[in-house]
């Protein structure tokens, strides 16, 4: 085997978490939690809610929080109204029930994006019930597509597509049969139901993580699955006897005392993937900066200094970072716009052996993805479709503090802000003492001009530090007589540990 690849699956009463392992270094990893689980390939009897001509799209209602998007290129349009412009507004009408699939789950403030063409995954195929034509993954050689196109034209029902899936590789025909009867029964099944409901309903929910990673990633090209659950196990090993016997021996129930991910070191190197810089073998680095428009990726040569040359130097880094910068946006499952500045290079053939870098490291990501050349800045640029949520999004939030800017006040600029905003308060106020909540951050700053606080504004200031409070913020929380804000803040050291000036 050409490269030692394995799928890791942990679950626990929280989330279920794939990792994929090549030669033992974290490649990809996917995370569902159980109270959020996904809804991507969900199928929905939606309702239309509104229609949007300027855009040429709808919003429909699957009975989730925010609407979903869909847009013209997605309907499917009859076949009897072809002489009619295909303008979204001429074939749905807010209120008209509409059969939909979640193509890509909601982000943010967007609900998610759905598609009247559905899709039905099974093992080895997918059913377009609304198409027409057979398709092969690209990720198979010319020889073992032409096979497989000539088997699925063979079986190919006339009012339906198929499309043969990477795990179809040299699968008999036997086997597609099988997997297509299956798909068939299962769509006909959804047919019925949904002209029995009531929209907005979920009419298909897809299978929970654990088991699409054996029927969509699991193949002979790895060694093993390892799981910790009974449970899934079980379900894994009844699918893949109907589909993939041969695989069967190669999944293993974990049942080891070590966690199952520490075991195999997947936590130590998914903490290194949330980070922003990541270092380089050779002493360089790259940033990773994501925006709501791309994500911008920055090569630097850090501590790298080199031994002969700086051409050379800058060769080397950006040669180290083509590599690893494909393996950080298949691993972070980077989406959309991707814009990498590369240390520029004077040489014609130094920028082509990095542009054929990137493009060869690139090829081992099942997402599609389309690189274009280098621009006179020594700038690439890229798109990519992404699997997932993405890594940020899946395990992080952004800062409450600096809002996902990545930077906020300083110490003394936020302790500037504080003694402004507190002498405003105590230029409007007449009581003798007056009480204000601050992030302990700024406390010695207010400390060191208290008494000219005092001398100012003729009265006395009491301040406490509240860590959980916005480093940039301060709030008044008492006024009135000494006693009475002596009082207040005597309460307040007793509830909480509480850094003070008074």
């Amino acid at each position: 085997m050409a490269e030692l690849k394995e799928i890791m699956i942990s679950v626990d009463d929280f989330e279920t978490r794939v990792a994929i392992l090549e030669k033992e270094r974290l490649a990809e990893i996917y995370v569902e939690r159980n109270d959020a689980p996904s809804i991507m390939g969900n199928i929905y009897l939606g309702r239309v809610s509104s229609i949007l001509p300027g855009m040429d799209a709808a919003f429909v209602d699957i009975g989730q929080e925010k609407s979903a998007f869909l847009c013209v290129g997605e309907v499917v349009f009859p076949e009897e109204v072809d002489s009619l412009p295909q303008k979204i507004h001429y074939f749905l009408k807010p209120g008209q029930d509409i059969l939909v699939q979640v193509a890509k789950g909601p982000m943010g403030t967007k609900g998610a994006r759905v598609t009247a063409q559905i899709a039905l995954p099974g093992r080895h195929l997918v059913l377009l019930p609304f198409g027409d034509s057979v398709g092969v993954s690209r990720r198979l050689s010319e020889d073992e597509r032409e096979r497989l196109r000539i088997l699925c034209e063979g079986i190919k029902p006339d009012d339906m597509g198929l499309i043969a899936r990477t795990v179809a590789q040299g699968v008999g025909l036997e086997r597609l049969k099988s997997d297509l009867k299956y798909l068939i029964r299962t769509w006909r099944n959804l047919q019925r139901q949904a002209e029995k409901s009531k929209a907005p309903k979920a009419i298909y929910r897809e299978e929970g993580l654990a088991l699409r990673a054996a029927r969509d990633i699991f193949t002979s090209d790895f060694i093993q699955l390892v799981i910790d659950s009974p449970k899934e196990y079980k379900k894994i090993q009844t699918f893949l006897s109907k589909t993939s016997p041969g695989l069967k021996d190669r999944v293993k129930l974990y049942s080891g005392s070590i966690p199952l991910f520490e075991k195999y070191n997947v936590d130590s190197q998914l903490k290194k993937a949330l980070r922003r810089r990541i270092w380089l073998r050779s002493g360089g680095y790259i940033t990773i900066d994501t925006t709501e428009a791309l994500t911008a990726i920055d090569v630097n040569t850090g501590k790298y200094v080199g031994k002969t040359s700086l051409q050379r130097t800058i060769l080397k880094t950006n040669l180290e970072a083509a590599r690893e910068i494909a393996d950080q946006i298949r691993l972070r499952d980077i989406g959309g716009i991707i814009v990498i500045d590369f240390i520029d290079m004077e040489d014609q053939k130094d920028r082509e052996k990095v542009f054929s870098t990137l493009n060869e490291a690139l090829a081992m990501d099942r997402a599609k993805t389309n690189v274009g050349e280098f621009s006179e800045f020594g700038v690439v640029e890229m798109t990519r479709k992404k699997f997932w949520q993405g890594l940020l999004e899946s395990l992080c939030a952004p800062c409450l503090s600096c809002e996902g800017s990545g930077v906020m006040l300083s110490d003394t600029a936020a302790g500037i802000e504080a003694w402004r905003g507190i002498k405003g308060f105590c230029r409007a106020k007449s009581s003798e003492a007056l009480l204000f909540k601050v992030h302990p951050r700024v406390i010695n700053f207010l400390a060191a001009r208290r008494a000219k606080l005092r001398k100012r504004m003729g009265r006395d200031v009491y301040l406490y530090g509240d860590p959980t409070y916005s480093p940039e913020g301060y709030e008044l929380v008492s006024e009135g007589s000494h006693r009475k804000i002596k009082r207040v803040y005597k309460e307040l050291c007793k509830e909480y540990a509480i850094l003070h000036l008074t």
